[in-house]
């Protein structure tokens, strides 16, 4: 029996539409849900993939996620609130950031804060879509608790990722996404999933040692980035997204990785900024910026090797079979 299965695009998007159906979702949530999927796909980003569906309908199928709910948003001024109703955060992002982008228009900025959500995929993406409106643009989500505090023995912060983009005068946005662990969890369920081991450095045992043992680091402490910095902004982004979204802190927060307990019930935050309310030359400014930095030679702009794969046009993926057969199957149960 093969192992890995291609398909092109259009079978994969059907396939994933069909599992959500069968789970119950809305035509609409299913949409933005599998788009955000298909896209980390395309950038060779596959722990933030169709890998992910599976999770979540799962805890669909258990009530964990509410497959019917439907985001509710309201404005306060240049603040937009996000209840995502214990559902999936993709509709719950979009939602948000449609009412994020009338708010900075006429205000020139904007606070998208995203309360009892879930898992938002690859943190670039939002930010991303709003660099191309010609927003400066930060996002950050809490997740739950992966990461001991600096000194401490026992998970609290969770992995906790920052994106960032920036409008370019020509071409593709600048763009940061990155985990504040030293790699985003997701890596460690896909080599636990795959029977691979970890690179040492990703992740601690429960008594603190070093691991290459993925079940062993799931059940301890992903490593923060930069150590003790990596750590404090871990707090920040806690306070952040479930302290102004009053939602659950990563160590209140049940698994996204299987179906059992209460929903995650975490948050997230997207801050847009009209660059040019600021100053009317800011895009050629910045990219006297970026042309020092390429001006030295092995250098490249951060968002770079994203778009590089994304241009290869790939319109075949290659899946698990495993995986294929856990869609079908949901697809078949609605």
């Amino acid at each position: 029996m093969k192992e890995n299965v291609e398909l092109d695009i259009r079978q994969a998007r059907e396939l994933a539409m069909a599992a959500m159906r069968g789970q119950g979702f809305g035509e609409v949530e299913a949409g933005a849900t599998v788009e955000a999927l298909l896209a980390a796909e395309r950038d060779g980003l596959p722990s933030h993939g169709l890998s992910r569906l599976p999770f979540y309908l799962d805890q669909a199928a258990s009530g964990k996620v509410d497959a019917s709910a439907v985001p509710r948003v309201e404005s306060d001024g240049a603040v937009v609130r996000v209840d995502a109703g214990h559902g999936l955060a993709f509709p719950a992002v979009a939602q948000g950031l449609e009412a994020g982008y009338d708010c900075v228009a006429r205000l020139g900025v904007a606070a998208v804060s995203i309360t009892r959500s879930h898992h938002f995929g690859v943190a670039g993406a939002p930010v991303e879509a709003a660099a191309r409106r010609g927003y400066l643009a930060l996002a950050f989500s809490n997740a739950p608790s992966a990461m001991a505090p600096w000194g401490g023995n026992r998970p609290l912060f969770g992995t906790n990722p920052i994106a960032f983009a920036c409008p370019r005068r020509d071409g593709d946005p600048l763009l940061l996404d990155l985990s504040l662990s030293k790699v985003a969890r997701g890596k460690v369920m896909l080599a636990r999933k795959q029977g691979e081991s970890i690179p040492e450095g990703w992740a601690l045992d429960t008594e603190g040692r070093p691991t290459t043992d993925p079940e062993a680091a799931l059940a301890g402490s992903m490593v923060p980035a930069g150590d003790a910095k990596g750590a404090a902004l871990a707090l920040m982004v806690e306070l952040l997204t479930a302290g102004l979204a009053g939602s659950h802190f990563g160590f209140q927060a049940s698994s996204f990785f299987d179906a059992e307990g209460e929903p995650p019930g975490i948050g997230q935050l997207i801050l847009l900024f009209d660059p040019a309310r600021f100053s009317p030359d800011f895009v050629e400014h910045a990219e006297e910026l970026f042309a020092a930095m390429q001006d030295q030679p092995g250098v490249r702009l951060p968002g770079d090797r994203r778009y590089a794969l994304r241009r290869e046009g790939r319109d075949r993926l290659t899946l698990p079979e495993a995986l294929l057969a856990e869609l079908e199957t949901h697809s078949a149960s609605g």
